[in-house]
């Protein structure tokens, strides 16, 4: 064999790969992917979706108000997305120092990892994440001096989880609060926040329930992922939720979530908040059959054959139906502000 023959063929760098496939390159490993797209792997941008279709929600809900800034959407939707890149990379910069995500951990067999294995370079890294928090910060600034005082109270709350959740000196992942958290992020603080900035300052309760069912999938996602994750976070001292319940609690616990989205769905419809056009999230409703049903069994001690991102397991599972669930929420919610008079009450 020549040499030239031994040194992986460089790939065309595929930027939309990193969104559309699930964690982990499928072909040719990581040192034949270009530096955009491995930081794109490394930010898991496979999960940004969910923080792209909260911004959209709002800006939705908005529009059904009739009180809609376009600019502040664009600039809701570039926020969100970035809060999350650099959450996704400051979790794995933090596992990575104190020790959890080692050779054996789940986190360096499903997808990409910005430090441990080598998937991106310091520089690359670092120019990323500091292009990532100016433009975040730009934004912040932005919406402080524009919006309301509530507008504040939004972004401060998102920064202190931010920090609290993977930074802190006692983290919220690590007293079984990480997984609340994330039902705060996703659905009241993006979605209601998102729609406070775009509809000139307003707060509403109709949108806290409407931000419930996303905030509720989104939970779901990340307490499949650490029921996923139990056996090495508890012999790493990690206390997610699912280690303090136990894996048959939180299994159950997740399950509830899932058919939770639905339930408030309807109550949203029934006390004339939400449009009946929402009820096209029934077209998610079998995913959400399947995800409960995978979770009402333990995980397969090996995964099937030409299963991706394994060990997720769970996670897998409930990602797949809250990508469906919202963008199907959103084509209901769509529905509705074309037609926002069309109410139960």
């Amino acid at each position: 064999m020549s040499d030239s023959a031994a040194v992986p063929t460089k790939q065309r760098d595929p930027w939309t790969r990193p969104f559309t496939g699930f964690y982990r390159p499928t072909e040719g490993g990581v040192s034949t992917l270009g530096p955009v797209t491995r930081f794109l792997y490394a930010a898991r941008s496979v999960i940004l979706v969910i923080s792209a279709q909260a911004a959209i929600i709002a800006a939705l809900l908005a529009i059904t108000d009739r009180s809609f800034d376009p600019v502040a959407f664009v600039l809701v939707f570039i926020g969100l997305v970035v809060a999350h890149a650099i959450s996704n990379l400051s979790n794995d910069y933090f596992g990575h120092r104190r020790g959890h995500d080692t050779e054996d951990s789940p986190r360096l067999r499903y997808t990409v990892h910005p430090i441990a294995n080598g998937g991106l370079d310091a520089r690359t890294l670092l120019t990323g994440l500091g292009i990532l928090c100016a433009v975040g910060v730009a934004i912040a600034v932005y919406f402080a001096l524009t919006a309301g005082p509530w507008a504040l109270f939004f972004i401060g709350a998102g920064v202190v989880l931010l920090f609290l959740y993977d930074a802190a000196p006692i983290t919220l992942k690590s007293i079984g609060l990480g997984e609340i958290a994330s039902f705060l992020v996703w659905g009241p603080l993006m979605v209601a926040g998102g729609y406070y900035v775009m509809s000139d300052d307003r707060l509403s309760g109709s949108v806290f329930l409407a931000s419930v069912p996303y905030g509720l999938g989104v939970m779901s996602i990340l307490v499949g992922k650490h029921i996923d994750q139990r056996e090495f976070d508890s012999a790493h001292g990690q206390r997610t939720l699912p280690v303090l319940l136990g894996e048959a609690t939180a299994r159950q616990l997740d399950r509830i979530a899932v058919v939770g989205m639905y339930v408030v769905v309807a109550v949203g419809i029934l006390l004339g908040w939400l449009t009946p056009f929402a009820l096209l999230v029934l077209l998610a409703a079998p995913r959400g059959l399947r995800a409960v049903s995978v979770m009402a069994r333990p995980s397969p001690a090996q995964p099937p054959a030409g299963y991706v991102g394994w060990p997720l397991w769970y996670h897998r599972v409930c990602l797949v139906h809250n990508r469906l669930f919202g963008w199907t929420y959103i084509g209901g919610l769509a529905l509705g502000a074309i037609f926002p008079g069309l109410r139960l009450r």
